[in-house]
């Protein structure tokens, strides 16, 4: 009986295990199935990540400034060579340096990352072979100025935004990651599948910034050019379209290397004498006062309280219109005290200042404007005249915009558009009105005081020959830190509208302690000079020349017209089909120098004969190793007239005569191009 019990219990057990041998086969099989076929795929397949190319970035032009290109980082397994002695000459031939050779052939390794990146089609012998493992990697490749930079911004090595426009609209730059199916063999190497395909990566949108190239390039040499003379320790120039808000020009330079910021955006300053314009035009709206009221003056010496105030045009009384002119500290702040301290907060809020002006940067600042309630007795004062305020040169250059407009505050851009990868445009950017700051015929008065300033008044180094430009120029004390108000160092500002009339450039200046003369109308108002005048004289600034011709100046025509042309004499036509000048548009001959060029011409007499005044010589300077354009540039700057020649026999960037050689200004120089 006991041998029956025995069996059957180990039959019994034996029946067990097979019903749980079953059931967990059913388990594994039926119920688990999805996990562990899961299990299986992450075993067999492995997914590697595709970097997304970021979205290229370009100024108005389409010009491109910022890009992204595709290159590989290349991995050999010196064991797996078939062929070591061919890997070494690839790899000498695509610029590896000799010790890595010699580490790639090496069979006591087991792998080796080469260092840098490769160009695909230079590579691709090498990444062929059997045992070279390729790594796509996406680098971004800037083609700007340092000046143009800043604005763009920077991508880390780790392909990361770290500021400028590349941060700021980094979620639309950087793209989506693709990903790419491999499959492991049985040492654990990793093989392309053939089954499964991944997801390609896609690139980020275009960015289009409103910034015009040939502009920007000439607020740039401009800037550097008067910092230089000028011994200044820095500056910023920023160029606004004053009917759409887009931002054309913004140049910033500092001494200090590891400032890599668009200072325009990122560094308030009190702004000074600028801000008159704009209490002026308040009390107009408000009816509180009249351009010919005339005010005490006090002979340009005045105490209110402990303080004193001074002008530097000294006279016993002005008229509002005068007090803007000759900017009288005196004259706008007793006209400010028909402002109660609310009104006066509300002016300079509506403005813009004490806010940002929400472009697409990280790091703009939205200055300094304190409420009433902060105020001490002075600041009223303070505030009439550009003190106790911090604002940015493109918040100033954005009120001046009202000026200009008709009195409309517009939200300034720097993108001018973003496409898809498809080239569909997304986003577009239109003309925002933030509010109505003055009324229009109050901004066209204004404008007939701003430009009696560089007519006659305070800015008259900024006045134009052929054009009317008004403006307004501010000196400001300069905080520094740790001192306060630190004797001798000032802040020389002007803030211009082009041509005055029916501006298209607001264009403001600031140039930071510049040595010598100091005051805003004979620093930065000689700059917007000079970069007015060349933006006349370039191809492409953004400048509509039909209606530039219509407003050139009598006294300009008149130099190129005769009083009286004798009978006999005869006419010179010149035709102007690329620039700038005082000229009047011809509209009824045919165009003949191609589509959408300009065509102007004016009547000359028969030239005189003219006997150029006696100019010391001058050397030739050295602009071997230069850029051609900069070779240019310079040759010019030093008075030379140049000549561009091939430089294949001689050797590019060299110069006939040679740097060095005396010549006489205006003399022809030849400048060989690199070959």
């Amino acid at each position: 009986m006991s041998r029956i019990e025995r069996s059957t219990i180990i039959h019994v057990a034996l029946a067990l295990f097979a019903v749980a041998i079953v059931g967990k086969a059913a388990q594994v099989q039926l119920l688990q199935r999805d996990r562990w076929v899961a299990r299986a795929v992450h075993q067999h397949f492995t997914d590697a990540a595709l970097p997304a190319p970021r979205g290229t970035i370009t100024d108005a032009s389409g010009r491109v400034l910022a890009e992204s290109r595709d290159l590989l980082r290349v991995n050999v397994a010196p064991r797996e060579l078939s062929d070591r002695d061919a890997l070494g000459r690839l790899l000498r031939r695509a610029g590896v340096r000799p010790d890595w050779v010699r580490r790639a052939v090496d069979t006591t390794r087991k792998w080796v990352e080469l260092p840098g990146t490769f160009q695909p089609s230079e590579i691709a012998p090498v990444t062929a072979m059997r045992g070279v493992h390729s790594v796509p990697v996406v680098q971004r490749v800037f083609s700007g100025s340092s000046g143009m930079q800043r604005i763009v911004g920077r991508v880390g090595n780790d392909g990361a935004a770290v500021d400028g426009v590349e941060l700021a609209l980094d979620s639309l730059l950087r793209g989506v990651r693709g990903t790419a199916t491999l499959v492991r063999d049985g040492n654990g190497g990793a093989l392309e599948s053939p089954f499964a395909s991944g997801r390609e990566a896609q690139q980020g949108h275009t960015i289009t910034l409103t910034i015009n190239a040939a502009l920007q390039d000439i607020c740039e040499r401009a800037l550097a050019d008067a910092l230089a003379q000028m011994h200044a320790t820095g500056g910023d120039i920023v160029v606004l379209n004053p009917h759409d808000g887009e931002v054309l020009a913004l140049a910033s330079q500092r001494p200090d290397p590891r400032s890599t910021a668009a200072t325009a955006l990122s560094e308030p300053f009190e702004p000074g004498s600028t801000i008159k314009p704009f209490v002026a035009a308040r009390l107009l709206d408000l009816g509180r006062a009249h351009i010919d009221d005339v005010i005490n003056t006090e002979n340009g010496e005045w105490y209110i309280g402990k303080r004193k105030l001074t002008d530097e045009h000294k006279a016993p009384q002005m008229t509002l219109r005068d007090v803007i002119k000759y900017s009288s500290n005196i004259g706008i702040a007793k006209f400010a005290q028909r402002l109660a301290p609310r009104e006066q907060f509300e002016l300079l809020r509506d403005a813009g200042f004490g806010a940002p002006t929400g472009v697409a940067y990280p790091s703009e600042s939205s200055g300094r404007l304190r409420a009433p309630g902060q105020w001490t007795k002075e600041s009223p004062v303070s505030l009439a005249i550009g003190y106790e305020i911090a604002v940015t040169p493109l918040q100033l250059a954005t009120a001046y915009g009202a000026i200009a407009n008709g009195g409309r505050l517009l939200e300034p851009s720097l993108v001018r558009e973003i496409q898809d990868t498809a080239g569909h445009v997304v986003w577009k950017h239109t003309p925002h009105v933030v509010r109505r700051l003055m009324s229009e015929r109050t901004a066209a008065t204004i404008r007939e005081m701003l430009k009696a300033v560089v007519d006659s008044g305070t800015a008259t180094a900024a006045d134009l020959a052929s054009f009317t430009l008004g403006g307004k120029s501010g000196t400001v004390r300069r905080i520094e830190k740790g001192i306060g108000y630190a004797a001798g160092h000032y802040n020389g500002v002007f803030a211009g509208l082009f041509p005055v009339e029916a501006p298209q450039y607001v264009i403001v200046v600031k140039i930071e302690n510049p040595e010598g003369a100091y005051f805003g109308g004979k620093t930065a108002g000689p700059v917007t000079k000079g970069v007015l005048q060349a933006a006349l004289a370039a191809r492409d600034a953004a400048l509509d020349r039909a209606s530039l011709a219509e407003r050139v100046l009598p006294k300009a025509l008149d130099a190129y017209t005769p009083k009286a042309r004798p009978a006999d004499s005869t006419a010179h036509p010149v035709v102007v089909a690329a620039a700038p000048l005082e000229l009047r548009r011809d509209s009824s001959a045919r165009d003949t120098a191609g589509p959408g060029v300009v065509r102007y011409v004016v009547d000359l007499p028969e030239p005189k004969r003219l006997v150029a005044p006696a100019s010391p010589p001058r050397a030739v300077p050295a602009v071997q190793g230069l850029p051609l354009r900069d070779a240019l540039y310079a040759l010019h700057r030093a008075g030379f007239h140049v000549r561009v020649a091939d430089g294949a026999a001689t050797g590019g960037g060299r110069t006939t005569p040679a740097a060095g050689a005396s010549l006489p200004a205006g003399a022809s120089v030849t400048l060989y191009r690199e070959p």
